[in-house]
């Protein structure tokens, strides 16, 4: 299809989206806004996050991403990226960080390795939005080589016995459950020795050790232990042993939506630079009239679209049946590396008021940085990427 040709029944979800947006997620986003300015956040800022979520989840926006034959949408990836650039476009931290659509919090194609047993004891709830799951690869010693994981799960009488520390889990302090990944074959580890388990949160030995605050305002992942966590032989997700090859089974679509997501928070930060150096006097003229300002804005409204054309153009490719290792990888590199520009880029345009935490943009300044280190840090795509052009 041509390059910018957007599919219209895609135009009409996204439009719906914006309205499920603009209703039910801005106001509550702005009833909250002086504590906003002051803390970047609000007291039931969770509470709230789960009322989105389920109502996401009813309208059928949560679970469009999955496949059909677990009661998703069978969303294609130029939709996926799509709609997260359509949320993050919005500016609205509320509708960013998973209360609408989910990256890892909520089900995702890992999931598809579950028993029919297991879709509806775990999986269900997820597609509901009535659980909030975590995905516990990363640890203090594995983080971009996550091959050299050390938490442990030995065998018992019954099932498995699991040790070990995670860290930067994205929602570990409100997972109902966790998908944890351990060694259980420490000659073959991810060739064979790595294997996924669902572990509830209740079970004696799993804690949350510690929140973990970042730079960022809204992203606070969590420390988690396993002491000796003991769970049956149901709790492994697909076979034991490849729970390494599940792990990377959704790494495409995560890489894509973050990359969609870039997209989108770089257009809200365009777009507002470029009102306030319309309407911003300085001199006698508004600074939009300086070739400095202009600059700035220039090259950050160049830097987006090339990105957007990139980041359509794979997600087509992988729809059409692309491996989509180089382009998953190509997209949220180039996206996530021009986004980190376009918000400096529109401090600077508001000068001293970029600064401040009322204007709402030194909170995505802060935000945005984290989109080069997960899911991949920026110099592990670029060695994906050249792995594939034969380097």
């Amino acid at each position: 299809m041509p390059l910018l040709s957007i599919p219209e029944e895609l135009l009409e979800l996204r439009a719906s989206l914006r309205q499920f947006v603009e209703r039910e997620v801005r106001p509550v986003q702005e009833a909250h806004a002086q504590e906003i300015m002051e803390t970047s956040s609000f007291a039931d800022y969770e509470q709230e996050r789960l009322k989105l979520r389920r109502r996401s989840a009813e309208l059928g926006f949560w679970t469009l991403h999955m496949p059909e034959e677990v009661g998703g949408g069978g969303l294609s990836y130029l939709g996926q990226v799509v709609l997260h650039e359509e949320i993050n476009r919005s500016g609205l931290f509320m509708a960013a960080h998973e209360s609408v659509l989910p990256v890892v919090t909520g089900p995702t194609l890992v999931y598809m390795d579950c028993t029919p047993e297991q879709r509806e004891r775990y999986l269900k709830p997820l597609m509901t939005a009535e659980a909030v799951t975590c995905f516990s690869l990363t640890e203090p010693e594995a983080g971009s080589d996550a091959t050299r994981i050390r938490t442990r799960a030995e065998r018992t009488a019954g099932g498995w016995r699991i040790t070990g520390r995670k860290h930067f889990i994205t929602a570990g302090d409100q997972a109902d459950f966790a998908l944890v990944f351990a060694v259980t074959d420490p000659e073959k580890r991810a060739k064979g020795g790595i294997t996924a388990f669902f572990v509830e949160r209740d079970r004696p030995g799993f804690q949350v050790t510690r929140r973990q605050p970042t730079m960022s305002p809204w992203q606070n992942p969590s420390e988690l232990t396993f002491d000796e966590v003991e769970v049956p032989d149901d709790n492994v997700l697909g076979q034991v042993g490849a729970g390494f090859y599940s792990a990377v089974k959704g790494i495409n679509g995560a890489r894509l939506q973050i990359a969609g997501a870039a997209i989108g928070t770089a257009q809200y930060l365009l777009d507002r630079a470029l009102d306030y150096a319309k309407a911003r006097i300085a001199f006698g003229q508004p600074i939009g009239a300086n070739q400095y300002v202009q600059g700035m804005l220039v090259d950050s409204y160049a830097e987006l679209e090339m990105a957007r054309l990139l980041v359509y153009k794979v997600a087509v490719e992988i729809d059409e049946g692309a491996d989509g290792r180089r382009q998953a990888a190509l997209a949220k590199l180039v996206s996530t590396e021009m986004v980190n520009r376009v918000a400096d880029r529109a401090i600077q345009v508001h000068g001293g008021n970029g600064f401040m935490t009322e204007m709402g943009i030194e909170a995505w300044y802060r935000d945005v940085r984290a989109m080069r280190l997960y899911e991949g840090t920026s110099e592990i795509l670029r060695t994906n990427v050249a792995k594939t052009l034969g380097l």
